[in-house]
């Protein structure tokens, strides 16, 4: 773990922590508030953030690292509803893992590559999917940790 890339280095920075806090906003939770909808059926819940999130994150790694693409469902991360916490950290800590090893690297990082946005085939640039990576992550851990606040509040 030597990256002398300063973009690399940052970046695990920010993903480590918001992995890190993803893992502590799963970790003693009820299968109740991993599962309900804070705010109705157009709201997710924490286990539908939480595998979404993690499953994104490794794919806009991997885009921006300029990788194969990892095989992925997003319509079934919609879906997940989980038994109870070791459940979900059964789905989330190995994927975690991968996007942890995908910022694992002394490679030289080339910002402006040009690569292929696999949603639309448009070309942007792997700093545009290593910012969108770490972005889209944040957003969706302060949605799991606001929802588990919400959730723990005694009534």
């Amino acid at each position: 773990m030597s990256a002398a890339d300063p973009t690399i280095e940052a970046a695990r920075g920010f993903v480590d922590d918001s992995l890190n806090a993803m893992r502590a906003a799963i970790d003693g939770a009820s299968a109740d508030a991993l599962n309900r909808r804070p705010a109705g059926d157009d709201t997710n819940p924490v286990a539908v953030l939480v595998v979404h999130a993690v499953n994104s994150t490794r794919w806009w790694l991997s885009v921006a690292r300029g990788l194969p693409l990892p095989a992925r469902d997003r319509d079934s991360e919609f879906r997940t509803h989980v038994a109870d916490a070791d459940e979900l950290l059964a789905l989330f800590d190995p994927v975690a893992a991968d996007c942890r090893a995908l910022l694992d690297t002394d490679e030289a990082f080339d910002a402006g590559a040009i690569r292929e946005d696999p949603r639309d085939g448009e070309q942007v640039t792997s700093i545009w999917a290593l910012i969108h990576a770490v972005e889209h992550l944040r957003e969706h851990v302060a949605h799991a940790e606001l929802t588990r606040q919400v959730f723990d509040r005694p009534v």
